[in-house]
């Protein structure tokens, strides 16, 4: 059975002020950079076969950071990107939350219905990454590991599609930027470890009561 590590990236510029991303493509902090080292500190005592990421470079750079002198290849997936939040891209949330009524709050209570205009439908999110991950799980057997560093967001749908929740409640699981979430396809081991990140100040949860994916 294979084993899947899989790391939200270290903060970006936009998760620091509050400001939805989505597909843009966003560089980490200061504190996602620290984030990303301790990330890799963490997984030191593991033995990983492979490491995938999404092109997104807050992604892509807390990869590389990540596994820096170890030999290991570093692949992309297309499939493995923030999900799209349409014209919600670039906004803060508290711009969103004056717009009539409240669509943040609706999103949050409900975003399977009140979907960002433009924004990506979450079943299609779901099924692209669990995909992703199948493939993933597939060409590591044998109880090798991958490393999969990408998104709050992403990762949540395919917590939820292992845990069978309903995608409209997937924003009360937490993934704290650096977390790791543990899953031995489709068992669910460990979700938003964070012990390694002790020390580190504003650790950012993706919860959406608080910052946009």
């Amino acid at each position: 059975m294979s084993r899947l590590l899989l790391a939200r990236h270290g903060q970006s510029v936009s998760n620091a002020v509050r400001r939805f991303q989505g597909h843009q493509d966003v560089a980490l902090s200061d504190l996602g950079l620290r984030q990303a080292a301790a990330l890799g500190q963490a997984l030191r005592h593991r033995r990983l076969a492979a490491v995938y990421t999404s092109p997104l470079q807050r992604a892509r750079r807390t990869a590389e950071i990540a596994v820096e002198g170890l030999d290991v290849a570093v692949t992309e997936m297309h499939e493995l990107r923030e999900l799209s939040l349409g014209e919600w891209e670039g906004l803060t949330v508290e711009e969103i939350s004056r717009l009539p009524g409240d669509p943040y709050t609706q999103w949050v209570r409900d975003p399977v219905s009140c979907l960002p205009p433009g924004g990506e439908p979450l079943a299609d999110v779901q099924a692209r990454v669990v995909r992703a991950m199948e493939q993933i799980a597939a060409a590591h057997p044998s109880g090798q590991e991958a490393l999969v560093v990408c998104h709050g967001g992403v990762i949540s749908a395919y917590l939820a599609h292992c845990l069978g929740l309903p995608l409209s409640s997937i924003w009360r699981l937490t993934l704290s930027n650096g977390s790791i979430s543990e899953v031995a396809p489709p068992i669910v081991r460990s979700v938003n470890s964070t012990w390694h990140l002790a020390g580190l100040t504003a650790a950012g949860s993706f919860s959406p009561s608080r910052l946009g994916p």
